[in-house]
């Protein structure tokens, strides 16, 4: 036997003992899983029933257009409850007026406190239940007789966090009830705000004496709001405040709606729709969707916006989403220059100032990939016409960019130097290649020049090639990709090829992404032998798993993923990374877990602005999948995917009317044409 097979069956052992390893690896980590704290519930959404052995305090983002809270809440030793508000008002701007300007203060006031029941203060408070549903809401007892319901939620308009308390009576007799009166007001340094000093006030409502009859109830309220000189906001209508909310949840329980035969997948896709679309900032400079986590607000990103969240607001139909992401590729285009120097990463600051501090991270690519389909699936013609100035001008800097090996160079890419990059890395490339892809199908749509979208074509033939030959390798023993030149250890990135349709070493790929060198209990290691995730990694990888057709894989680790971010210890939505950032929510994570479902599962690809191409994967342990009331493509529309023996029978219907319907083998990509 001559050395090459030897070398052939040392590989094929090596590989075999890796997928042996990775199978014990995944069997053990889903084993390990302990019993869920937190429950779905009947009223839409989840609840954790307090047990007396409990111990336990977590932290929610919520947000609105001018305000965003990080609620930390949980319980006491002494089994009371725990909450307390970092509060953050992007539009108070600080000095000096960066990337973390946004004036943010931690408010610990307890109301119960200054609260007293038959003229005495609160003797012992046991929480029963918290539960969440776009509020956070805290069911307790008073003094063993007393019910008490707190729920907490920004406001949708206004700079004011709101705190809704409703106090039962369950005793038989008539209760004495005093709420305090408060109305405190901090005004910060002027020195320290760019528009001088700024009042922060905590107001309590229906404050006062009462007499609560047995079985009765009495309703009472406490916010706070912060302002600039001269603003004056009316008086706060808590109620009317909780019914804007409402109003906004409901919206989106009514669109893009998941049906799947698994439960916690549809309520996790329905809460990851709230922290996607809530954190979208009114700012000077426009609606900027903002990431959050207490530092990033009033501005936006060429990753966060243009490349994650965007092109899912469309399939959303929230005009205020989409508002946001139109508005986000206008700044961007204003630093377009005949130079073609690098687009800035950031708009910070109300669209007033960049940030660019780690160069080019491989920001136009993200752009050009963002905007194109974006402009696709909206389906809107003048918009369209209004973002290819800035697509060509990206593609056409990413063309100025490339090596003599054909791949896209820059100075590092969104991770920003926290992992190596080299001079040229996969994800970038990639991006490029779906953007020429997508350039291609707009331009046909808005009747560009037929030369020059040939020329897209050749490019992004000619791409797809390097891309095989430059990162193609052999890592750690799988056929995948090394990251960038001179890469030996395994990335999380080398899933992006699967979400843009290269296919070409997909099963190794899928190995690696799912082998212990990789997969950990919170989803991808950035790097295969460090501890840091970053959860947008495993979101792209199981988009681009589904998308390469591994159904099955696919939909174990999404079950197992999802299980963890909505009902674990750290709920209910995707979160950014660890140790960085203590697994903030920020808000883009969860367009990209809608995104998993669209585009991964479902297999939406924009061709046109008025068509699209389906793969729908329906797992084998499923009969049914849609999604309802989907928008896009200047239209509203439903997916029904069905199985029929050992076929699928996918179904589209708009306004009534059944638009296509066909029996086709699982996996098989359909046009669709509205």
């Amino acid at each position: 036997m001559n050395s090459d097979n030897h070398l052939q069956i040392s590989k094929m052992k090596k590989y075999f003992l890796l997928t042996i390893l990775g199978l014990l690896s995944a069997a053990n980590c889903f084993s390990q899983h302990e019993e869920n704290r937190w429950k779905i519930n009947t009223s839409g959404g989840i609840t954790w029933q307090v047990l007396k052995s409990d111990s336990h305090k977590d932290h929610i983002e919520m947000s609105g257009k001018f305000i965003s809270t990080v609620i930390r809440y949980g319980l006491n030793e002494d089994q009371s409850v725990y909450v307390s508000r970092d509060i953050v008002w992007p539009m108070l701007r600080t000095i000096p007026n960066n990337t973390h300007a946004s004036l943010t203060r931690t408010f610990n006031f307890d109301l119960l406190k200054s609260l007293s029941i038959n003229r005495k203060a609160i003797e012992k408070e046991i929480v029963t239940d918290f539960s969440l549903d776009g509020t956070l809401v805290i069911e307790s007892t008073l003094n063993g007789n007393f019910q008490l319901t707190r729920t907490l939620f920004p406001s949708v308009e206004k700079p004011v966090f709101c705190e809704k308390y409703v106090l039962k009576n369950n005793s038989n007799k008539t209760a004495f009830i005093e709420i305090p009166e408060v109305n405190t007001i901090v005004r910060t340094n002027p020195a320290e705000g760019v528009e001088g000093t700024y009042a922060l006030k905590t107001s309590t409502k229906n404050h006062g004496f009462f007499s609560l009859k047995e079985g009765e109830a009495l309703t009472f309220y406490l916010y706070f709001i912060g302002t600039k000189t001269g603003q004056l906001i009316d008086d706060i209508d808590v109620e009317n405040e909780f019914l804007r909310r409402n109003e906004f949840l409901s919206f989106l329980n009514t669109n893009l709606i998941l049906e799947t035969p698994d439960k916690t997948l549809n309520r996790a896709f329905a809460f990851a729709k709230i922290r996607a679309s809530e954190s979208i900032y009114q700012t000077k400079g426009g609606p900027m969707h903002g990431p959050g986590g207490l530092s990033y607000y009033a501005a936006i990103w060429a990753n966060d916006q243009a490349e994650y969240i965007n092109p899912f607001f469309p399939y959303l139909g929230y005009e205020y989403g989409t508002e946001s992401a139109l508005n986000a590729y206008r700044h961007f285009a204003r630093f377009m220059n005949p130079e073609y120097k690098p687009i800035p990463s950031s708009i910070i600051a109300e669209g007033t100032d960049i940030w660019n501090g780690a160069g080019d991270r491989g920001d136009a690519a993200m752009i050009a990939y963002g905007a194109a389909r974006f402009a696709l699936s909206q389906g809107d013609k003048k918009t369209a016409e209004e973002l290819w100035p800035l697509i060509e001008w990206c593609l056409e800097f990413n063309n100025r960019k490339l090596n003599p090996q054909g791949v896209v160079t820059s100075d590092s890419d969104e991770l920003e130097g926290r992992f190596p990059s080299g001079d040229a890395n996969l994800c970038t490339s990639s991006l490029y290649y779906d953007a020429l892809v997508s350039a291609d199908y707009l331009g046909k749509s808005l009747g560009k020049d037929k030369k020059q979208l040939s020329v897209y074509r050749i490019q992004a033939a000619k791409l797809k090639t390097n891309i095989e030959k430059h990162f193609g390798a052999n890592v750690m023993g799988f056929d995948t990709y090394r990251y960038y030149e001179g890469n030996d250890k395994l990335r999380a990135w080398i899933c992006i090829p699967l979400t843009v349709n290269i296919f070409d070493r997909k099963q190794a790929t899928i190995d690696a992404l799912f082998s212990p060198e990789l997969w950990t209990e919170d989803g991808l290691a950035s790097q295969s032998g460090d501890k840091t995730f970053w959860d947008r990694s495993t979101l792209y990888a199981l988009r681009g798993v589904f998308a390469a057709g591994d159904t099955k894989r696919g939909l174990e680790y999404l079950q197992y993923y999802s299980n963890r971010r909505l009902l674990g210890e750290h709920v209910p939505y995707p979160v950014e990374a660890y140790p960085e950032g203590n697994q903030r929510h920020l808000s883009a994570e969860s367009g990209l877990y809608c995104r998993i479902f669209t585009e991964g599962l479902f297999g939406i690809r924009p061709v046109s602005i008025n068509s699209f191409t389906l793969t729908p994967q329906l797992p084998a342990e499923w009969d049914q999948m849609s999604l309802k009331n989907v928008h896009g493509f200047g239209k509203q529309f439903d997916i029904e995917v069905k199985r029929e023996a050992a076929k699928i029978k996918l179904t589209v219907t708009s306004g009534g009317n059944v638009i296509f319907n066909k029996v086709t083998e699982p996996g098989t990509s359909l046009s669709i044409k509205l």
